[in-house]
């Protein structure tokens, strides 16, 4: 368990890197506060027991985590969560500017603001994760 959640998930058959894929999951109980801000996180290697993975691994996801702004260290105590408030707003300004030029090229390739409402529309009632 990390902070009263359910320990993240591992897909052994993913072609994504085990450490992208405990940054993946690390960021998202971040980013929807299953991890508090300040909350301290598991060392490295008391992680790498709870999932069985080398401790090398989880510390290359902390330390991209850390990169990113998701986790902060304070030396001999340990890592620590962000304020998650102040990442979801930098991921929705992100996300914002991959849209805008996304909706840009579906403009210049002559997409009607009909046609890509009704893709936009589409992918909204697909199943999320």
């Amino acid at each position: 368990m990390i902070g009263g959640v359910k320990l993240i998930k591992i897909d052994n058959n993913s072609s994504k890197a085990l450490y992208e894929q405990i940054y993946d999951e690390m960021s998202r109980l971040i980013l929807s506060k299953a991890l508090k801000p300040d909350e301290q996180l598991p060392s490295v290697r008391e992680l790498a027991s709870l999932i069985k993975v080398n401790p090398n691994t989880i510390q290359r996801a902390y330390k991209s985590l850390e990169n990113h702004n998701y986790i902060y260290t304070v030396k001999g105590k340990g890592n620590f969560v962000k304020n998650a408030d102040e990442l979801k707003n930098l991921q929705i300004q992100k996300v914002n500017e991959e849209l805008y030029d996304i909706i840009k090229f579906l403009k210049e390739v002559g997409l009607s603001n009909e046609k890509i409402l009704d893709i936009i529309k589409n992918i909204l009632n697909q199943s999320f994760k």
